[in-house]
């Protein structure tokens, strides 16, 4: 038996592949949209993939097993667990074979076993595979969004994502009951998460790779709970904000994924149309660093700088319902990874790209390009002195609650999360001066490039962010539980 690790470090996400030796088949466990590497890596080890699965209906990016089932006609096994409202919709288009808990099938020696692990979803399972060539015991179990190393899977996404209400409480008693029954597995057992450290999908996920039930039983806090009633208080306390975009991929990922058959290979547009395309109102999302971007910018053009984060950024604010334009650095640059990394969520409606250079030829039009203030500490408190302002806190719910930034009398506050403040723009006060602020500076000046391409003028990011005032020693408060 082989199993290899297929990592993406912007979604923070594992795949897995497993590989019976001697018939030369193979099963590719959770793939993502991006079907190509595990192709890849199938023909690396002169396997071909025959089965495809994966452990419940993807919140955080688009799910790769239609896409590879119709690439390789492999066999796709789905869970039929979870009720009517969270079954997959799709199943009847390919070679499915829906599993329950208890459910078992083979890739050619190896043995797969369904558990049915409810809580994180209603309709999340574990595969536990047996090499029967070597072994008459199982070698590990393939936990998905269940148990990761250092953490489990939060139960509250079906209320804060997908809007089923009042369920957070109740998938976290059914958490609780799963884990139970999990820990009766032997300690020997190797656990294979589907995510890392980063992922939005727990709040402490650790960065190793995978780990034991042994460890896991002694370490992860949540499986040595032994009271319902406090898991059920821990493991929804300080659970961050789901990205907005995670609603739409349970949407998407149930009734089933567009099929691209490949990545968007998007055109170099003339620099000569960029100025018409800005003012018609399309959307043009500008991936360049935000140093370059606020030196000089299409008006109405949006920036998300490539990073680890720009998926879950690019998530929370480009819509799903536009067509846009990509502007990327010099020569392409970035260009790839950027078209990859947004189908991965959904947003493949990529109309076309731009270099930098194309800002020359919207000057040469007569276009003048708009600019973005960024002011340290010691000038964002000067500003906020000096005229009508209102400092805007665009983090978290649980940052701000444990602790934000004082403003001088005078200066008004206000905290809206980044995802949220598409649905908050009529509220913000146009004659006022904005200086918006989150932990870093980085979410910010996605913020302020946002607020300036709806029209806003007076707008400042803090660099630095909130870290950058209380290094300059400014007042902040302490956590609101303190307060």
């Amino acid at each position: 038996m082989l199993i290899k690790r297929l990592y993406d470090e912007n979604l923070a996400q594992a795949s897995w592949l497993v590989g019976c030796a001697a018939t030369g088949e193979a099963l590719v466990v959770d793939p993502n949209r991006d079907v190509e590497q595990y192709l890849a890596a199938a023909a690396g080890e002169q396997l071909r993939i025959s089965h495809v699965t994966e452990t419940h209906i993807h919140a955080d990016f688009v799910s790769g097993v239609r896409e590879l089932a119709g690439r390789t006609g492999a066999r796709v096994y789905l869970s039929g667990e979870g009720g009517p409202d969270w079954r997959y919709r799709f199943a009847g288009e390919l070679d499915t074979v829906l599993v329950h808990g208890g459910s078992e099938f083979r890739v050619g020696n190896v043995l797969v076993q369904v558990l049915h692990t409810p809580g994180h979803t209603p309709e999340h399972i574990c595969f536990m595979v047996t090499d029967t060539a070597a072994a008459d015991r199982p070698m590990g179990v393939f936990t998905g969004d269940f148990v990761f190393v250092g953490d489990v899977g939060r139960p509250d996404l079906l209320e804060r994502a997908a809007g089923e209400t009042g369920t957070m409480a109740g998938s976290a008693r059914l958490l609780y009951r799963s884990l139970q029954r999990f820990k009766e597995l032997p300690d020997w057992l190797q656990l294979w998460p589907g995510h890392g450290a980063g992922s939005a999908c727990g709040k402490a996920l650790g960065a190793v790779a995978q780990s034991t039930l042994g460890y896991e039983r002694l370490f992860n806090w949540g499986l040595a709970a032994t009271s319902e009633a406090e898991f059920v208080e821990a493991v929804l306390a300080g659970q961050p904000e789901p990205p907005p975009y995670f609603a739409e991929m349970k949407r998407v990922n149930r009734d089933g994924p567009r099929v691209l058959g490949h990545f968007p290979r998007p055109e170099r547009r003339p620099g000569a149309e960029l100025a018409g395309i800005a003012s018609s109102g399309a959307l043009v999302l500008d991936v360049r660093p935000w140093a370059a971007f606020r030196q000089g910018h299409v008006p109405g053009s949006l920036n998300i700088p490539l990073s680890r984060s720009f998926t879950t950024y690019a998530g929370s604010v480009v819509p799903y319902d536009r067509d846009y334009f990509l502007l990327v650095s010099s020569a392409g640059e970035g260009l790839s990874e950027a078209v990859r990394d947004l189908a991965l969520i959904g947003l493949d409606r990529v109309r076309g790209y731009f270099d930098e250079g194309s800002l020359a030829d919207c000057r040469a039009q007569g276009l003048v390009l708009d600019v973005l203030p960024e002011l340290d500490a010691a000038a964002g408190r000067s500003l906020l002195r000096q005229q009508p302002s209102l400092m805007l806190d665009v983090r978290g719910r649980s940052e701000w609650e444990q602790g934000h930034v004082v403003t001088p009398p005078g200066a008004a506050h206000r905290h809206v999360p980044l995802g949220e403040l598409t649905e908050h723009l009529a509220d913000l006060p146009r004659d006022r001066a904005l200086l918006v602020y989150c932990k870093s500076g980085s979410r910010s000046a996605i913020a302020a490039s946002m607020l300036v391409a709806n029209g806003f003028r007076n707008v400042h990011n803090l660099g630095g962010g909130l870290d950058g005032w209380v290094a300059a020693g400014q007042e902040t408060t302490r956590a609101l539980a303190e307060a």
